[in-house]
């Protein structure tokens, strides 16, 4: 348990120079030893095979039966009516999947991240398929974490582990602890990063510790991999009512036959070849005519229907019957953010100018307002765009609001350019960062309410400096507060001028 032992361990039990990584000689063994850093993936199945399996049902095995008799007794019509209804069904389904397969290897084409690693004294960027165990990998906001890390530096560094472990909250790292392997849960494993999270603030430097199906989002893959296949509530009761249809008719074709049987044997007591052919024939027609060959191609053509709209809600369907099984849930059991919602925050409120007011109702035109909008965008590591958003949520949110009234990121950075700045961290539960602007410097900062309050011995409101009282308040206006207020910023960095609220947006 790599959480368990110190750096200095982990690094010598993996054989690597933390300042220089490994060599291009230790890649190659290790790439051998370990193979690329990938889900295993199952073997294909062959176009026959797929075809093959969409014969499996009971009821398909009938109407090949009866297709079989009827060729043999010379019925063509009602061979080729069945034998196309049986391979209509079929190509139905190999076709859905195949569509299917293509849409999940195109996202697994687009899924595939970009890891910054140290290998011979030097940073490069490679796919995240060559990291080995022993590899130097760096973090920083936004990065995918390429594999399993044993953390052995991070800098006010947080990682998104929803993917793995359903907390929304981003996780903060310590590569200094080295923690109890009783007593610590996958989640609470804070030296760690695993696959497939993501650092949404800060950075760090890790060494690989797993690759591929040995990291704990591989193991997760790995139990999704068992081949135990269960039959879908529609595939339960069609392959029942096959079962029973065949009994029954034979049962019925059988006792038609015997008793057609009868009479000729009670009358003349003999039975002529010519009529025991007829009354064969007869009874075969019986079964032919009570199968439903149109059942299982309308059960197929259904089911294909409600993959396309499933399709057209941006759900891929790999399988026709998972329709059908969705269809017949009563409860789904599941966690919470990122699930049933978006994972993402949205800014709803503000306070500024004494008043609360609804987001919508912001006037980038007043001074108060728009210096808000400023410290929100500018007091900020996330990046956001309209395509493309990283780094901590409230970030990312704060981000979109400015980008709601025309404030951007880029724009106001090249403006106001960062000069200094003192990090989150979670004992002062404040980010403060210093910008130019022209003449004058501006200090920034976000954080906690009452952090924020503590500090705070003014508040700009209603186009006054007041004095606020140690409960957080603010005195009434007096003569010597009255006046025009100060040009946006430069009233220092002990005025309060205003909080946000955010709320999850549901989906």
């Amino acid at each position: 348990m790599w959480f368990t032992q110190e750096q200095g361990a982990v690094l010598q039990a993996l054989g690597v120079d933390r300042n220089r990584g490994l060599s291009d000689s230790d890649v190659r063994q290790r790439h051998e030893k370990y193979g690329l850093n990938k889900f295993r993936e199952k073997k294909k199945t062959g176009l026959l095979r797929r075809f093959l399996s969409q014969l499996n049902s009971a009821l398909i095995y009938i109407l090949v039966a009866a297709a079989a008799v009827s060729a043999v007794l010379g019925e063509v019509t009602d061979t080729v009516i069945i034998a196309a209804v049986v391979f209509l069904n079929a190509l139905i389904g190999v076709v859905q999947e195949a569509k299917a397969e293509k849409a999940l290897e195109a996202l697994k084409k687009l899924a595939t991240p970009k890891a910054l690693v140290l290998r011979s004294g030097e940073q490069m960027e490679i796919a995240s398929e060559e990291i080995v165990p022993g590899d130097i990998v760096l973090l920083d906001s936004g990065r995918i974490v390429p594999c399993d890390l044993r953390l052995i530096e991070s800098v006010n560094l947080k990682i998104d582990e929803s993917a793995l472990t359903g907390e929304s909250v981003p996780v903060e790292k310590d590569a200094s602890l080295v923690l109890d392997a009783d007593k610590t849960s996958l989640g609470d494993q804070r030296n760690m990063a695993f696959m497939s999270t993501i650092a949404t603030f800060g950075r760090g430097v890790g060494v690989a510790v797993a690759t591929g199906m040995e990291t704990e989002i591989g193991k997760i893959a790995g139990m999704l991999e068992e081949d135990d296949r269960e039959l879908t509530p529609l595939q339960d009761k069609l392959a029942r009512f096959g079962k029973y249809l065949g009994i029954v008719i034979l049962i019925l074709c059988g006792a038609i036959f015997a008793l057609s049987l009868v009479r000729p044997l009670l009358s003349e007591g003999t039975i002529a070849r010519d009529h025991l052919v007829e009354l064969f024939l007869t009874a075969v027609s019986l079964a032919v005519a009570a199968l439903p060959e149109g059942l299982p191609a309308i059960v197929t053509i259904v089911l294909a229907i409600g993959v396309q709209k499933m399709v057209g809600r941006h759900a891929i369907v790999r399988k026709l019957p998972a329709v059908e099984t969705l269809g017949s849930v009563s409860i789904i059991c599941t966690d919470k953010t990122g699930t049933l919602t978006q994972n993402r925050m949205t800014v709803t409120r503000f306070f500024t100018d004494g008043a609360i007011g609804d987001l919508s109702s912001l006037d980038k035109g007043n001074d108060a307002h728009r210096l808000l909008l400023e410290n929100l965008v500018l007091c900020n590591d996330a990046t956001w765009s309209p395509q493309e958003q990283t780094g901590d949520p409230t970030e990312v949110a704060l981000l979109e609001a400015g980008f709601r009234y025309g404030i951007e990121k880029g724009d106001m950075t090249r403006r106001h350019p960062r000069i200094a700045e003192n990090p989150f961290d979670s004992v002062r539960k404040l980010m403060t960062t210093v910008h130019s602007y022209g003449s004058e410097s501006y200090i920034m900062t976000k954080g906690a309410v009452d952090q924020l309050l503590e500090r705070c011995s003014r508040i700009l409101t209603d186009g006054r400096i007041l004095p606020t009282t140690p409960s957080g308040s603010w005195a009434r206006p007096t003569e010597q507060s009255r006046g025009p207020a100060r040009t946006p910023g430069a009233c220092g960095p002990r005025i309060w001028r205003g909080t946000l609220s955010l709320s999850v947006e549901w989906a």
